[in-house]
Order: C-alpha cells, then structure tokens, then sequence
C-alpha cells in the first residue's frame, strides 16, 4: 500500500495500563508504535499483558533506549507531532501529513522542554477551560483516529463481512 501511515510514541510511560490501552489502539488500526525507554514498568508487566489482552501480538512495536535512540532512528520518517497540553494549535485546526509520528508525553510530567523542542509540531485537545488534560490512552485515540481520518488510513481498514455488505448495497 503506498499511503504512509501515522504511528504513535510514548515517552518514558509510566502506567502500564495505558500503555497496554495505547498498544491495543495500534494493533486494531494498523499503527506502529513506539515506547521510548526509560519506563515506569516492565514491558512485561502482568497488568501490561491484561490492558493489551491478545491484541500486542499483532502491535508492530519498536523499543527506543532513550529519546535521542527515538530520533535517530525516525529521523525522515515523518514529522514528530507533541500531543500537549499547552500547544496552541488546536487539534481541529492541525493537518497530519503522512509518516507524522504522535509523540504522547508521560503520564506523571508531561514532556520536557528538550522533547518540545524536537517535536516539529506542538497540538492540543480543546477542552473546557480549567481542566488540564485526559487521560493519556484517550487523547491518543483522538489524536490517532483524527490522523487516520485526514490520511485515509481507514479506507484499508474493516472487516471482509462489512465490506461485501455495503458492495451489495
């Protein structure tokens, strides 16, 4: 297929759940993903294994040792795009490109300045004002269905049953 897909970040996670949350997002939407170490837990962590249930074996994962590891080996392949709290450029207004790569900050802290200053693109979530953020595995999959949306990512997407049926329709 010739159409560049979006893939996905994490910088140093520290819950497990989210990530195992995030890592099922990209195993049902065809995304690679990235986990940029260090982590707050071990890969294999039993709760991990239960956020992801059997959906990991089919994440396309790739292990960073640290964020300098991350932009060496992604370099060319996309813009990096920081999903943060304090970007100005709202989601709504912002138009991926194909190969960006969604960087989602950590859990506890956010990201910090050196990984906004690498990251190309700096786009947030509008919400109500004085709530701070949602959860991490959330605003990915808003940030990741968007993506897809723009790049018509999805139009590869969707189940043989589904497919048939709208034809004969």
């Amino acid at each position: 297929m010739s159409l560049i897909q979006p893939s996905i970040a994490l910088f140093e996670p520290d819950i497990p759940q989210n990530a195992g949350s995030i890592m099922r997002l990209c195993a049902c939407l065809d995304l690679p993903m990235h986990i940029i170490e260090p982590c707050g837990f071990l890969l294999d962590d039993r709760r991990l294994r239960r956020a992801g249930m059997d959906y990991l074996a089919g994440v396309r994962l790739d292990r960073h040792a640290d964020w300098t590891a991350f932009v060496e080996s992604t370099t060319g392949q996309g813009r990096l795009v920081l999903a943060s709290a304090h970007a100005e450029t709202l989601l709504p207004d912002f138009r991926f490109e194909p190969g960006d790569i969604i960087v989602m900050g950590r859990e506890s802290a956010g990201a910090p300045d050196y990984v906004h200053e690498a990251c190309q693109r700096r786009v947030r979530l509008p919400l109500v004002p004085g709530q701070r953020s949602i959860n991490v595995s959330q605003a990915a999959s808003i940030f990741a269905f968007e993506a897809c949306r723009q790049l018509q990512w999805f139009t590869h997407l969707g189940d043989d049953d589904r497919v048939e049926h709208r034809e004969q329709q």
